[in-house]
C-alpha cells in the first residue's frame, strides 16, 4: 500500500514532469478513468482525483485504461505496431476473452508476443487483458450495488463493455436469472493489494485477491454450482471480514471468527479444518498436514487442497511450506506469503 506521504511525493513528481519517477509509479485519473505515467503532459489532476500504483497491472485491475498521450504501456521504449494492435483490440472489446483462435485471425505467433509483452510490461497479453477484464468488473463492486444493478437491469443489448465484463465474469442480474438470494462482492483494500470478498447474508465464501491466477473460474464455478448471481454489496459476513483483516493487518489479531462456507470435497474441507489450526506465527509442511488428517503419504493431494483454498489468509494456507523449509508456492504471490509469515512471526514475539 502506497503511504499517504508517498501520496504526496508521486503527486508532485506528476505535477513537476519529473521523469526520474518514470517506471516508479503509474497515477490513475478518476475523473477520467485513464492511467498515465508521471511525464504525462496532459493537463494535471487535482490532488483528490488521483489513485497511485507501483504497476500497470494495479491501475488496470482498478479498472483504468492507458492513457492515449503518454502511452504507459509504451515505457521504456516504444512499443511495437503489433503490440499496440492488440493493446487497442482489447480497449475496443474489453470483455473479450482471447482464444488460440483470435491469435491466428490475426496471424499473430503466441509465444512472440507472450515474449514481448513480458519483456516490456511484466505480464503476458493474456495476462494484460485479464487484468482489464477484471478492472472493469471490479469497478462495478466499487462503485455500489445501485449502479450496477440498473445497468444490469436493461437487459443485454446495451454495448456497454463495462456492463458485459461485470455480467460474464459474475452472472447476470437476479431479475434476469430469476435467483431469488444472490450473493454480494466486495472490493476491500489491504496492505497486500486489493481483495475480493463474496458472501451471502449468513457466512463468508471467497476472500481473494484480485489479481490471483484463475479468480474468474473460481467466481463462474461458484456462481454456476450455487445458482446464484453475484452483485456488488455488503453482507454482516463481509463487514466482518473487513474489520478483521484490518486488525490482521495491524498485528493485532490472531484468529477469525468471520463464518465461512466451504464448497469442496470432503477432504478438501478436512484440509482446510487442519489448516487453521496452525498457530499463529508458525508453519507446516504439506507431509505434516497429511499425518495430521491420518493420510500420511497424501501429501500431494494436500498440497493440491491448499492451491484449492478460496479463503486467502482467514484459511492460513500461507503457513505451509515445503519439508525442506523453503517458501513453496502461493497463489496470492510468494511476496504475500513471505510478507505475511514476517508479520505474524514479529507480532507473536
Amino acid at each position: 500500500m502506497i503511504t499517504a506521504a508517498k501520496q504526496k511525493e508521486y503527486y508532485q513528481a506528476l505535477l513537476d514532469k519529473n521523469s526520474q519517477y518514470e517506471g516508479i509509479f503509474y497515477v490513475g485519473v478518476k475523473t477520467t478513468g485513464v492511467f498515465c505515467r508521471p511525464t504525462c503532459t496532459a493537463r494535471k489532476p487535482q490532488f483528490t482525483n488521483c489513485e497511485f500504483f507501483e504497476t500497470a497491472q494495479q491501475a488496470l485491475l482498478a479498472s483504468y485504461r492507458p492513457c492515449k498521450r503518454c502511452r504507459p504501456l509504451s515505457h521504456p521504449n516504444q512499443v511495437p505496431k503489433l503490440v499496440q494492435t492488440l493493446i487497442d483490440a482489447v480497449e475496443s472489446n474489453p470483455e473479450k476473452r482471447w482464444k488460440d483462435y483470435d491469435f491466428k485471425q490475426l496471424g499473430v505467433d503466441i509465444s512472440t508476443i507472450r515474449r514481448q509483452f513480458k519483456k516490456r510490461f511484466g505480464m503476458t497479453f493474456v495476462a494484460y487483458a485479464r487484468a482489464r477484464r477484471m478492472g472493469i468488473a471490479m469497478k462495478h463492486i466499487r462503485s455500489g450495488e445501485a449502479v450496477i444493478e440498473a445497468q444490469l437491469a436493461t437487459g443485454y443489448d446495451s454495448s456497454s463493455g463495462f456492463r458485459d465484463a461485470f455480467s460474464r465474469i459474475m452472472g447476470a442480474a437476479p431479475t434476469l436469472m430469476g435467483a431469488s438470494n444472490p450473493l454480494k462482492a466486495a472490493w476491500l483494500d489491504t496492505p497486500l493489494g486489493p481483495m475480493m470478498a463474496i458472501a451471502d447474508e449468513d457466512a463468508l465464501y471467497v476472500l481473494e485477491f484480485v489479481d490471483r491466477r484463475g479468480l474468474e473460474l473460481e467466481i463462474d464455478r461458484l456462481r454456476k454450482k450455487l445458482k446464484s448471481a453475484i452483485i456488488p454489496g455488503r453482507t454482516d459476513p463481509i463487514i466482518s471480514i473487513e474489520h478483521e483483516l484490518k486488525l490482521y493487518f495491524a498485528g493485532k489479531l490472531t484468529e477469525f471468527k468471520t463464518p465461512l462456507f466451504y464448497i469442496g470435497t470432503p477432504f478438501q474441507k478436512r484440509v482446510w479444518d487442519e489448516l487453521q489450526k496452525i498457530p499463529y506465527g508458525e508453519t507446516r509442511s504439506y507431509a505434516d498436514v497429511a499425518v495430521a488428517i491420518g493420510r500420511p503419504t497424501a501429501y500431494r493431494a494436500v498440497a493440491r487442497a491448499n492451491g484449492t483454498n478460496q479463503m486467502a489468509i482467514v484459511i492460513p494456507c500461507h503457513r505451509v511450506i515445503n519439508s525442506s523449509g523453503e517458501m513453496g508456492g502461493y497463489g496470492g504471490g510468494l511476496h504475500r506469503k513471505k510478507w505475511m509469515l514476517d508479520l505474524e512471526n514479529k507480532a507473536k514475539k
